[in-house]
């Protein structure tokens, strides 16, 4: 019987969808425009066109379908979000308003947040009191449950986050149990969404968590109702932003979890070819039609952060967003993609994007309505693509109108439309390289040398540009690099990472109170994976511990290892802090006492195994399909490049820049400069001249 496994990939422009079958290693993709309004719409156009071309039925989906969505993430940063509501400890309902006080900007006099989740009239007191130490003061009572829950009316989902509930959840616990009861709405509770210290990072993550658990649980009871309609054998599994995935169940309570669903699984989908190309380090590019995201693989897996900041006023400034406490797949994430609009500002400078065209109307040349030119314009005017081609002749592009939609932009820079396109071109690439460069610096790490990865459907068009200015020495355009995220959710983990504050001094003692929180650490990562279907006896443990120098204000995180025990005695975990202390400061404080704020435990369960079939050696010497007048820089007159399809070439081909390989989801662009070669799984790896 065969092994067929499903995976989607809701992003702003495209919703991507790949079919695995793991016994043979075949592929199946599709490609469809996302629907914003209704992106249940995009999904099922994908799904029932990929079954097609398989030539299987929905009931042959057996092992569960993993998702991967932009939903989360696009509904923080827009705005659209559900009527929410909070509910904290009396005296503390501005601060979600006062935030932490620190200004990202010290010299802007104007200096801009974004608005709360949640707005202030939606934020309500109750006169309740649990001490730092745990001990409860005083309890909520049932007339002021019923008092509050009389003031919701109209809400469509409820936050609790009460002071020093990480100490001791049982007041916290009650509210929310017994709103829940009165309101029949959503209702999510700091301590089993973020259950650490510091009050803002713990209400703000929740109260994003509750603003959109309205968004994302009337799209899954949809898309779980339609799949059991369609005769689907399969469960779905969500994408989370730390690389792992969980049940829909659990995705639906803590929502902000998935913040960043669709770039990590394109970073795990990095580590996998990591691995089977043999690079311990390599720079994962994904280039879609709204965002481009990066991150940095070492040691075949990418660095986790434990906060992340959604829905930033200025993207290149730290602390204008929302600061959350969620585990996420470091990288960083900009306003550039294949729809990124192209204008003049104020100085008559060329700028583009943050704003994008999106899948509604899209770039001019769909011809929906466009009418600004975007990057997938400027790459249709260069000759980079072919307007025949665009999804494999699916849905053709109209050339003519993309190059009219450049003249107004060209009049203002005084050049031709054709050098305008090219500009937008040179900028786009301007602008990932430098938030790449930005990022690899503000954590000690230098991207030169560093062989980089395209994907995403406009990534392998910009990848060797993107290269050249970050001085790395090799591209990789990997196998249907254009749902490459998609695939990566198929060879995640199932995973879930837990923190919980409990402030302890490493020392005598400290054993038992550490060993009673990772017990019930443990079994909360067994129920959560059991319901994800892994088996509760394969699933793994990874300890770490964020910790400072007694008395000081911030921690860094350090991990210890693996095991079903806290695998270092206290003097060793000690010493771990002390070697991690002086990487970060270039010192270390061996008189002062290590305190440790946040205890964390990384529970996963490996990915169904498979092997995809080694490609058919190649002539050495492939045959161009055709040719096309392209150009590559700015002053340069057009070149007639050869054109080879992807799936006409085999492994061990080579070839020379410049050329354009043609596939049904993506072109990768190769510059004068670059040599190619076919690996045995497909890849094609471009290098550098010296």
């Amino acid at each position: 019987m065969s092994d067929w496994r499903l995976a989607v990939d809701i992003g702003g422009t495209f919703t991507d969808v790949v079919l695995l079958e793991a016994e043979s290693g075949r592929v199946v993709v599709e490609k469809t425009l996302t629907t914003p309004s209704a992106p249940l719409g995009g999904v099922r156009d994908g799904v029932m066109s990929a079954l097609a071309k398989a030539g299987i039925r929905p009931a042959d989906i057996t092992r569960p379908i993993v998702h991967a969505t932009t939903l989360i993430t696009n509904a923080l940063i827009e705005g659209k979000t559900g009527r929410a509501a909070l509910v904290t400890t009396k005296g503390f309902g501005d601060t979600l308003e006062i935030r932490t006080e620190h200004r990202y900007d010290m010299y802007d006099l104007q200096i801009e947040f974004p608005a709360p989740p949640i707005p202030r009239e939606l934020v309500f007191e109750i006169d309740e009191r649990t001490m730092a130490t745990g001990e409860v003061r005083l309890a909520p009572t049932e007339a002021a449950l019923d008092e509050l829950a009389a003031a919701m009316s109209g809400v469509e989902a409820v936050a609790v986050c009460l002071l020093n509930s990480y100490a001791n959840a049982g007041n916290e616990r009650a509210v929310a149990e017994g709103l829940a009861k009165r309101l029949g709405v959503p209702v999510c509770a700091s301590f089993e969404v973020t259950p650490q210290i510091r009050e803002y990072p713990r209400m703000i993550t929740t109260a994003c968590n509750a603003a959109t658990m309205p968004v994302i649980g009337p799209y899954l009871e949809e898309l779980e109702r339609w799949l059991r309609e369609t005769g689907f054998g399969a469960s779905v599994l969500m994408m989370l932003s730390n690389g792992g995935v969980i049940s829909a169940a659990d995705a639906r309570r803590v929502p902000i979890r998935l913040v960043e669903s669709g770039p990590a699984a394109g970073a795990l989908a990095g580590v996998w070819y990591a691995r089977r190309l043999g690079e311990d380090r390599l720079f994962c590019f994904d280039l879609g039609g709204t965002t481009a995201k990066s991150c940095l693989i070492e040691d075949y897996r990418p660095e986790l952060t434990n906060e992340f900041e959604v829905a930033r006023v200025y993207r290149f400034k730290k602390g204008s967003g929302y600061p959350c406490s969620v585990p996420s797949v470091d990288l960083v994430e900009i306003g550039a993609g294949g729809g990124s609009l192209a204008r003049i500002d104020d100085l008559g400078l060329l700028k583009v994007g943050p704003d994008s065209a999106g899948a509604d109307p899209g770039p001019v040349s769909y011809g929906r309505g466009g009418t600004v030119p975007a990057t997938t314009d400027a790459d249709l005017v260069m000759g980079l693509l072919d307007p025949a081609y665009f999804l494999g002749g699916e849905m053709p592009l109209d050339l003519d109108r993309a190059r009219e939609a450049f003249q107004p932009l060209a009049e203002g820079l005084e050049t031709s439309p054709d050098e305008a396109a090219v500009g937008v071109y040179e900028v786009i690439n301007q602008n990932m390289a430098a938030a790449a460069r930005m990022h690899a610096v503000e954590r000690g790490i230098d991207l030169r040398g560093v062989s980089l990865i395209a994907f995403g459907g406009a990534g392998p068009v910009h990848a060797c540009g993107v290269a050249a200015l970050l001085e790395a020495p090799r591209v990789i355009f990997p196998v249907n690099a254009s749902v490459l995220s998609a695939f990566g959710t198929l060879v995640s983990p199932v995973r879930i990472d837990l923190a919980r504050s409990m402030v302890r001094t490493l020392g005598d003692g400290v054993e038992a109170d550490r060993d009673a929180l990772l017990d019930e650490m443990r079994e909360e990562g067994r129920r959560i994976l059991s319901s994800a279907g892994a088996d509760a006896a394969g699933v793994r443990f990874r300890y770490g511990l964020d910790a400072r120098y007694a008395g000081q204000g911030n921690e860094i995180t350090v991990w210890v290892g693996e095991g079903e025990s806290w695998p270092l005695t206290v003097a060793e975990t000690a010493e771990e802090f002390h070697r991690a202390y002086e990487r970060v400061y270039g010192l270390r404080i061996p008189d002062v006492a290590v305190e440790v704020v946040t205890w964390r435990v990384a529970a996963w369960s490996d990915a169904p195994p498979f092997e995809v079939p080694a490609l058919p050696a190649g002539s050495g010497t492939p045959t161009a399909y055709g040719t096309r007048r392209a150009r590559f820089r700015r002053g340069a007159e057009p070149l007639d490049v050869p054109v080879y399809r992807r799936a006409e070439l085999g492994a061990g081909d080579r070839f020379a820049g410049p050329a354009l390989v043609e596939e049904r989801e993506t072109t990768s662009v190769v510059p004068d400069g670059w040599t190619c070669e076919v690996a045995a799984d497909g890849s094609i790896i471009a290098t550098r001249e010296a």
